[in-house]
């Protein structure tokens, strides 16, 4: 892989706290069972190695993430505090010798507990001061870019692209070129033709051989990735995604994913996930597996897919897709399709499905539901008792929705005129029933 295969997170270091982590288990191991492998007599030696290999590659694991920093490294000798400890107080009743356990013990389980807690305080007031050292930060070098595919999101166009680094992580690329982009939806593909430079936050592997790069381009895009600038709009954030700093809210769904914390939140339940602990409530499904964003820099255009949801946010419009549901927004305009289809806008409103059917325009109320249609119009209200009744309202509700849908998405908005004529034809049909 040329430039953006996680090298630095592979290099020998951290390949050798992999190998001590794995030692430290099988040498755990061992000390459980010294009594039939005949080690009793180096039970104090056995568990001061066991201590010494928990804060040698706790440490070698520093800037894994973000690169070497102060924080970083007090929050690693927290955490091999804490490990030490968690080893110490389970290990009593497993045959610890009173080197550790006694009065006189210099190293004892609460002595390391203790020492993991003032650690962490200590490390979280660093990590302010460590704050302005990690930045995004776009490479000096270039690759060549000739296109990418990601399932039903396509980018079309040539280029040089240049990896993006968060701290020591590679999280992305920035790509100077001619782009267009190409997106499946329920409501049909979206095409956008996008201006250089082009964030994209991806893992999967998007370019070619290396090229010359343009100093210029780097110190404009470098001046452009600041993620405060990236996000920041009037109407607030829907998604973000930095490669390890993920955030998605849309319809009754949330997820953020942050180092060793994810968060995903659906109407069937909610999931926590810190490290090793899980913590959930109700079903809500499968963490998604990856995430990715296409951005403009300098433009309103920002397209987010994490699992099988799709966002796409233009400075007319907003999609939103999940399976075959789709929200499609401009203004104050809203349309949604699937089981349920609702166009809104205002004081206008028309919802139909599940065997029911609600419009509301003006001074016009229309419900239906269970062989029922209720009528109120001008502070009058009518009722009727009729499935044929119903059936037409949600058959004509329907109609509203799919006319007036196709007119947002190609731009024109809805026709308030022409929905109100047809409300009215509808309330005519209705009348007859009243006879």
């Amino acid at each position: 892989m040329y430039g953006f295969g996680f090298g630095e997170e592979r290099s020998i270091r951290f390949k050798v706290a992999e190998n001590l982590k794995a030692l430290t288990a099988l040498l755990i191991i061992a000390w459980l069972f010294k009594g039939p492998l005949k080690l009793e007599a180096y039970n104090d030696y056995m568990v001061y190695v066991i201590i010494a290999l928990i804060f040698s590659f706790e440490l070698l694991s520093v800037g894994k993430w973000f690169g070497v920093t102060v924080s970083g490294i007090v929050f690693a000798l927290a955490k091999a505090a804490f490990w030490t400890s968690v080893f110490l107080f389970f290990g009593k009743w497993l045959g610890l010798s009173e080197t550790f356990t006694g009065k006189n013990a210099a190293i004892t389980a609460g002595t390391m507990f203790a020492y993991a807690v003032v650690l962490a305080i200590a490390g979280l007031l660093l990590a302010k001061f460590d704050e302005r050292h990690i930045e995004w930060k776009v490479d000096k070098k270039a690759y060549e870019f000739s296109g990418a595919s990601f399932g039903e999101v396509k980018l079309k166009g040539t280029g040089k692209a240049y990896p993006v680094k968060f701290g020591r992580k590679p999280v992305g690329w920035v790509i100077d070129g001619d782009l267009t982009v190409d997106a499946e939806t329920p409501i049909g593909k979206v095409t956008r033709k996008l201006l250089s430079p082009v964030a994209i936050w991806t893992s999967d592997k998007i370019v070619g051989e290396k090229t010359s790069p343009d100093p210029g381009f780097v110190k404009r895009a470098n001046e452009l990735i600041n993620p405060d600038r990236l996000y920041r709009n009037k109407e607030g954030t829907s998604a973000v995604d930095l490669g390890i700093v993920k955030v998605y809210k849309g319809n009754d769904f949330e997820y953020v994913k942050l180092p060793f914390i994810e968060v995903r939140k659906t109407p069937a339940g909610e999931e926590v996930k810190v490290g090793p602990i899980h913590v959930h409530e109700g079903n809500s499904g499968s963490v998604p597996t990856d995430m990715l964003t296409i951005k403009e820099l300098t433009n309103g255009f920002q397209l987010t897919r994490v699992g099988n949801r799709l966002t796409v946010q233009t400075e007319e419009y907003t999609i939103e897709a999940s399976g075959s549901r789709v929200t499609y927004r401009s203004g104050n305009e809203t349309l949604s399709l699937g089981e349920t289809v609702s166009l809104r806008s205002g004081d206008i409103s028309v919802t139909v499905g599940r065997g029911r059917a609600k419009l509301r325009i003006e001074d016009v109320v229309i419900s239906a539901r269970d062989g029922m249609v209720r009528i109120r119009v001008g502070g009058k209200t009518h009722t009727i008792e009729s499935r044929e009744a119903c059936d037409l309202v949600l058959r004509k509700a329907k109609e509203m929705v799919e006319e007036q849908g196709v007119e947002m998405v190609e731009g024109l908005g809805i026709d308030r005129e022409k929905l109100n004529a047809r409300v009215r034809e509808l309330i005519d049909e209705l009348m007859r029933y009243l006879g």
